[in-house]
């Protein structure tokens, strides 16, 4: 399908991008409250799961489960959040959220209002491991 002009994610990469192929990117969210934040997105728009050919499910979802895998072994997370929703941005995408009791909003959703402050400051040192990790992952 040809790029929409007012979607954000045919305009921009919607993250960092770790890894990209023909059909999808694997892009890290810059998060303050949520380091380890990652997206899958797809890279043609489409707007549902069942708009994709079967093949390309399965790719984007092993992709999906690809990145929790990284996530969970690199953050360590309580749990792991994965949604798509695309009702403001309806090109279709994925979140990986590692979510942890301590977070702001746990154990409501990330949109929702915070529960409580900031912790602690986050630092980038789960960064290179994560990416490691990913590529690992996607790569193989």
């Amino acid at each position: 399908m040809a790029a929409v002009s007012a979607c954000e994610l045919c305009e921009q990469d919607g993250g960092e991008v770790i890894y990209r192929n023909a059909l999808l990117r694997v892009v890290i969210v810059e998060d303050a409250d949520y380091p380890g934040f990652c997206r899958v997105i797809l890279n043609t728009h489409t707007k549902e799961m069942s708009d994709l050919p079967v093949a390309q499910r399965s790719e984007l979802m092993a992709a999906v489960f690809a990145v929790e895998d990284a996530v969970r072994e690199v953050m360590r997370p309580d749990k792991i959040n994965l949604a798509s929703l695309g009702n403001l941005t309806p090109h279709l995408h994925w979140h990986i959220i590692p979510r942890f009791k301590s977070d702001r909003h746990f154990p409501r959703p990330v949109w929702a209002e915070p529960m409580r402050q900031r912790t602690s400051p986050q630092t980038d040192a789960w960064r290179t491991q994560l990416r490691t990790a990913l590529l690992q992952r996607l790569n193989a």
